[in-house]
């Protein structure tokens, strides 16, 4: 009786030798490139090592890398959102009612994260009840949501916020750590080890590689996408919460824009826009290269319309260098 050699797969798992393309992972490569920014950016500027400076340069991605965090779940979930700016001016808005009409700090806050957690779940049942396509429906969200900020306020400013409220957006930990850098931190940790460490965190893995499979092998793969686009919802609102604070007022028009700059930050990370691939750690990264070049930038007097280019220059690279490195390990898998 002859043995049989095991399948090709098999094989594969069963030699793992070190290999140079370990040191070659996207998260290696973005790590690298921070680095060397970094060091550029001390060059370039004498007040960049400053530790205020390094402070106020945080100021400058985590409202957007906090949201970065629930939408890398959405993508490697097969889904996107693109109505999380809109969101955050809409839960704007109704913070700005909810403290001109006397309220404290505690209702504000309150009242941003339901805003946005409303506004998630919107979204969330357009996608997976209606079944509108994700990108059709937050869309439409976008436009919908900007224009109930506007017709509340018009091109009016709210600004009765209580003194208090001005820590969450401009406050300090300790020394030079700003409290949104720290709230960061400890949302990307958690966020992390839920991805990476739990059974949610392989479900969403396995829904974004093939939802049909997930779906026969009993995930719930609509709860999933919906209780996703919840969170991102909500954190959307407390992205509001904190961009409200650090600015001191409420405008319809703030956050223009961001849903395509969170976007950003998630598919630099390495995040695959097909679903079923990439890692926290990835934006985190994407989020620190985005911010430091940004401020490195502005510290060179550099006007906002170059560092736009560079941005999207940046993205369009990346794209197509992760394609070119990573398609044919994709098409093994496949």
């Amino acid at each position: 009786m002859s043995i049989s050699s095991p399948p090709v797969a098999a094989r594969e798992t069963v030699r793992q030798p070190f290999s140079w393309r370990r040191l070659m992972r996207w998260e290696v490569l973005l790590g690298l490139v921070v680095i060397a920014d970094f060091l550029l950016n001390t060059r370039l500027s004498p007040y960049f090592l400053s530790p205020w400076t390094l402070s106020d340069a945080s100021f400058n991605f985590t409202e957007r890398a906090i949201m970065a965090l629930p939408m890398a779940f959405l993508i490697i979930a097969g889904e996107i959102d693109i109505s999380v700016g809109s969101t955050m001016a809409m839960a704007s808005v109704f913070m700005g009612l909810v403290a001109q009409a006397g309220f404290g700090t505690p209702l504000v806050i309150v009242t941003g994260l339901v805003v946005g957690f409303i506004a998630g779940c919107f979204n969330g049942v357009l996608v997976t009840i209606f079944r509108v396509p994700s990108i059709v429906a937050t869309i439409g969200t976008l436009s919908l949501f900007r224009g109930i900020a506007y017709a509340i306020i018009g091109d009016g400013v709210l600004k009765a916020y209580r003194p208090d409220f001005a820590y969450l957006g401009q406050g300090y930990v300790w020394g030079p750590v700003s409290f949104e850098l720290v709230l960061f931190a400890v949302l990307a940790v958690i966020f992390a080890i839920v991805l990476h460490t739990t059974v949610i965190g392989r479900r969403i893995y396995a829904i974004g590689a093939n939802p049909i499979a997930a779906r026969l092998s009993g995930i719930r793969v609509d709860s999933y996408k919906f209780w996703i686009f919840a969170l991102l919802g909500m954190t959307a609102g407390l992205g509001s919460v904190l961009l409200t604070s650090r600015l001191g007022s409420t405008r319809p028009s703030i956050a223009t824009g961001w849903e395509l700059e969170v976007i950003t930050m998630v598919i630099l990370g390495g995040i695959s826009i097909d679903g079923g691939q990439g890692s926290i750690v990835g934006v985190v990264l994407s989020a620190l290269l985005i911010g430091c070049v940004t401020f490195g930038l502005s510290l060179l007097n550099v006007p906002g319309i170059v560092l736009a280019i560079v941005t999207g220059s940046l993205l369009i690279f990346v794209v197509a260098l992760s394609s070119l490195v990573g398609y044919s390990g994709r098409r093994r898998r496949h």
